[in-house]
């Protein structure tokens, strides 16, 4: 995506397509109102629309054949979305009737938006900073109450003017250093202990966002439970009985589950993603053979391992080797089928692994509402506690990550010399500066914004 050419005007369906009550056609740019009034025939005529307020009537084509009655709304620069002029066409929904607006609106001089263009001209404007932009994104994709009061918070530019701030105590300690270096005389002896002070201040700061990346990860993308064993031990009743619906097929044939069955719920607040696997033993044929490749591939990226035993028969020498290589992970020994005779014992399990253990039975139910809150406790230490900002973008993890390092390699500088070589300090400063200016947008490269607002869907 390069960067928008303001004299165009741009246009897209800004609802998904589909059957629905409303959809709606947005339009931005310097011929927006030309283009809808060329298209729009209000119920009572009128010379002018004022800005921000609905008018009823039509949309017709060139011919004057009625295309749909619409409700538009005209919004004058720059109090709009975009700080250019805005209009919206809502319609009735369906993919016949918006894609005939759109391309009427097209045809009379407008073109198409590109992924995330409204919200680029938007951030390019002034009106939305970088991480403000890129929480529109995350306020569409929030599946939890907790994610999306962390997006809206963004939204409202919180982390935008903490880390505004930061970066501003950053620049005036860099003019102290160079005003020291450039005029020595005027400035005077910069003693480095203030110096020191001052970015100490600053470290903690930054520290504190950057280690709240864990628990904004597990906002943004969900925790991954992978729930594995050898076959035959239950693992697909297991995660029908913790969805509560029927996902995956149960039959009393080994090795029945080949590939990867995934789904999803909310746990503690945040979306939990449970993968049934294939059963961990040597392959029978080739499709088993990728099928459990596949089995250890999603165990390597699990946050929590469901490790599924058979209460009913002994600790087989497979459920030895597998949890040997599980050690190290994060994880639970899930005992099975405890409806049944007992044939394995605690003492059997407890050689594999130090991992807790918990009995349920897939079939009854029994214990799986304390296995519930065994993850919880497991993976989010009883639950994912959200406190002030909280970094959720692995992109600005990264970016705090590279400054912290930055301030770092300063401190040092000025730890180690009773005289700091303060041309390195500058640049460290420097240098720290410039990646917290990525982070908000005022430093940010052209192929970093492509990527960023080509995750957008069309009209947003």
């Amino acid at each position: 995506m390069t960067s928008p050419d303001a004299a165009d005007t741009i246009a897209a369906i800004s609802t998904p397509i589909g059957e629905a009550g409303i959809g709606i056609v947005r339009l931005s740019g310097p011929r927006a109102y030309a283009i809808a009034r060329r298209l729009f025939r209000p119920h009572r005529p009128r010379p002018t629309c004022q800005s921000h307020r609905l008018y009823l009537g039509h949309i017709v084509d060139p011919q004057g054949e009625i295309i749909d009655e619409v409700l538009v709304t005209f919004m004058r620069a720059p109090y709009t979305y975009t700080r250019e002029d805005v209009v919206e066409i809502n319609c009735h929904s369906g993919y016949g009737v918006l894609r005939r607006i759109l391309d009427l609106a097209l045809a009379a001089g407008a073109r198409l938006a590109r992924p995330g263009e409204f919200t680029l001209r938007a951030f390019l404007s002034g009106r939305l900073d970088l991480t403000q932009a890129e929480a529109v994104l995350e306020v569409i994709r929030a599946r939890t109450e907790t994610h999306l009061q962390v997006a809206a918070a963004h939204l409202q530019g919180g982390l935008g003017r903490r880390l505004t701030r930061v970066r501003q105590d950053l620049l005036d300690l860099l003019a102290r250093v160079e005003a020291a270096l450039d005029f020595p005389e005027e400035a005077g002896e910069l003693p480095p202990a203030s110096v020191q002070e001052g970015l100490d201040l600053t470290l903690r700061s930054i520290q504190a966002l950057a280690d709240s990346y864990e628990a904004g990860r597990l906002l943004r993308e969900g925790l991954l439970v992978v729930i594995a064993g050898r076959p035959n031990v239950g693992k697909s009743s297991l995660l029908n009985r913790l969805l509560n619906m029927e996902r995956a097929i149960v039959t009393e044939i080994p090795g029945t589950t080949r590939d990867l069955v995934e789904e999803s719920i909310t746990l503690g607040g945040v979306v939990v993603r449970f993968s049934d696997t294939a059963g961990l033993r040597p392959a029978q044929d080739r499709v088993e053979e990728l099928g459990i490749a596949r089995t250890r591939e999603r165990l390597r990226q699990a946050d929590l391992v469901l490790y599924l035993v058979d209460a009913s028969a002994p600790a087989a020498p497979e459920d030895g080797v597998a949890l040997a290589e599980l050690a190290g992970r994060r994880g639970l020994v899930v005992i099975n089928k405890i409806d049944l005779a007992r044939s394995l014992s605690d003492a059997e399990l407890s050689r594999y692994t130090d991992w807790p253990l918990t009995k349920i039975s897939a079939k009854t139910g029994q214990g799986i509402s304390a296995l519930r809150e065994e993850i919880v406790t497991q993976a989010l230490g009883g639950g994912l506690k959200v406190k002030g900002e909280v970094i959720t973008q692995a992109r600005h993890h990264e970016h705090l990550r590279q400054c912290l390092g930055y301030l770092g390699q300063a401190h040092d500088l000025l730890a180690t010399y009773e005289n700091p070589p303060w041309e390195l300090v500058a640049l460290e400063l420097a240098a720290a500066i410039h990646e917290l200016g990525e982070v908000t947008g005022e430093e940010v490269g052209e192929a970093i914004l492509d990527r960023i607002f080509g995750q957008f869907c069309l009209g947003k």
